[in-house]
This record gives structure tokens, sequence and C-alpha cells, in this order.
């Protein structure tokens, strides 16, 4: 939910034929540059995460009050919806993230999971005070049992607990893959946000080009995310 400050606006950057200018740039002028952006998506074992082959889908904070004023918000959900569905089907994991706090109760109608989701009971779920999903929670410890070191990120908010989840899943060693139109926020344009679509838009562009050490970042659409992962190449 929206921060009660005022925030300066975030600059969005132009795409240039589908691929960020950066990564433009990037290319020309260190052809092998870019080539761990498009491994993200191809499922390759690059982690620094030792004996981590699994891939496992995070679920972030898709909660009845966290959403309700969501941009593009059943589009969205059902988005995640179908990336659940197929992660079962696939044999994936799939991890369930639930924020609470002070006016986000445990047991209240606003903190449980929209109704269009279902956890089922064998899933994990990680309950979580701060904006990162690792921090002060159980989620490194559900990762690891789970054999995960490539993360498929989806849901909300874009500008809080997404981004801050996934800088803390790439910082940690994991390879972080940020499905583009499977996360959402609200429209925070009064306290001096960006409108919610160029939030989106904006954070969708930076993690595209986004990178670390012996990691990989980037996005892919909700049709066209690898969820199984292969060997490294």
């Amino acid at each position: 939910m929206c921060p009660r400050r005022t925030a300066p606006p975030l600059a969005v950057r132009a795409f240039t034929g589908g691929k960020c200018e950066r990564q433009a740039h990037m290319r020309s002028r260190y052809p092998g540059a870019t080539q761990s952006r498009t491994r993200a998506n191809l499922r390759v074992s690059v982690t620094t995460l030792d004996d981590r082959p699994q891939t496992a889908l995070l679920v972030v904070d898709v909660q009845n009050d966290v959403v309700v004023e969501a941009h593009e918000r059943d589009a969205v959900v059902a988005n995640i919806a179908s990336l659940v569905e197929r992660s079962r089907q696939e044999q994936v994991p799939v991890v369930w993230i639930q924020h609470q706090s002070e006016t986000l109760k445990v047991g209240t109608d606003g903190w449980r999971i929209v109704p269009e989701l279902e956890r089922h009971d064998d899933e994990p779920l990680v309950e979580k005070r701060y904006g990162d999903s690792f921090e002060e929670t159980t989620l490194e410890s559900v990762l690891a049992d789970l054999r995960a070191g490539r993360l498929v990120v989806a849901g909300a908010q874009t500008d809080a607990c997404v981004r801050a989840t996934l800088h803390g899943a790439l910082m940690r060693g994991y390879d972080t893959l940020l499905v583009s139109d499977a996360h959402t926020t609200e429209d925070c344009s009064r306290w001096g946000a960006p409108p919610p679509a160029d939030v989106i838009a904006h954070t969708n562009f930076y993690w595209s080009c986004e990178e670390a050490p012996g990691r990989t970042a980037g996005t892919a659409t909700t049709a066209d995310v690898q969820l199984r992962r292969l060997s490294r190449l």
C-alpha cells in the first residue's frame, strides 16, 4: 500500500526495438555482456548457490487489501493464477509470501490471499513484515529445502515488496526472473509517484538490464516464461 510521504518521480526510460537502450549499447560494445539476460529465461543454471538446481515460483503478497486498487488487478491475478497452475503441472514448487503489518492484520479479510488464488496445503507459506521477503522470514530455509537457486517472481506491489524481494534474492545469489505482466501496484501519484503503469514499465525496464557476477536477472511474459530449468550451458 502507498506510503504516506512524498517521493520524487521516477524517470521512465525508453525501449528500442523491444530491448532497452542500455542493452543495445552493451551488445554493440561487449557482444557477450547481455548473454546472462537471455539465459535468465532459458532456465540455465548460473546461480552462485551450491546444489540448487531447481526453480521456484514466488507469489508475493497477492492479498485482498494489497491489490484492491491495483492497476489491472484482474488481468494480473489471472496471469498469476496461470503461472501457479503451470508450475503445479510442471512440478515446479510454488512458494506463497504473505505480508502482515499494523494495517494488514493477521486473520482479517484484507490480509487473506485473493479468492482467485488457492494455496495447496503442501505449498510453503512464508509470513513477512518487511518488503524483502527474505528479511527475518523462513524463505531462505524453505528454498534451501527445495534446492531452488532460480526464482520466478510475481505479485504485488511492484514498487515495494516485489522490488525489495527481487534485489534481496539477487543479492543472496539467486537467479531472479520477474514476470513482466504478473506484477502490479496501486496509484500513488498523489504522493509524487508516477502513474502505476509507468512504475510497472520502469521496473520491467531496469530489471531486464540488471546483472550480478555469476547470477542472472531478467524479465519474461506469462506466456513466454520458462519454468523448469536446464543444466549450465
